[in-house]
């Protein structure tokens, strides 16, 4: 198994910044990609920012230019850090890692437990 622990969320101000981050542990081979997605009420998860193993990066059109995800690979770790923060960028912001873990050939998803983002007008 997987675990991943989030750090990170909190209140801020419109304009504010904040880095959450997700460590990734247990049974794993390698980690295809890492990467967030955000809820908010009424709404379905939307992808914010992923990377791949390689380091190719992809951001939902709405934090382009706000929005840097990275990874550190020794530390099974992916950054988010949020600049300019928008009240619209508020919700429950999800870690997920696509992995091989020891003895499965399958790609398997893992999720985070969610740290909330609220940034106040």
């Amino acid at each position: 198994q997987v675990q991943l622990v989030e750090s990170g969320g909190g209140l801020v101000q419109d304009g504010g910044s904040l880095r959450l981050s997700c460590a990734a542990s247990g049974s794993i081979f390698s980690i295809h990609a890492m990467g967030w997605y955000r809820q908010t009420p009424g709404k379905q998860r939307e992808l914010v920012a992923v990377v791949t193993s390689g380091g190719t990066t992809n951001y939902a059109d709405s934090v382009k230019d706000r929005f840097t995800t990275s990874r550190d690979n020794a530390k099974n770790t992916v950054y988010l850090q949020m600049n300019s923060l928008k009240p619209e960028d508020t919700g429950v912001y999800y870690c997920n890692v696509k992995v091989w873990t020891a003895g499965d050939s399958r790609l398997n998803n893992y999720w985070g437990q969610g740290t909330q983002v609220t940034v106040s007008s």
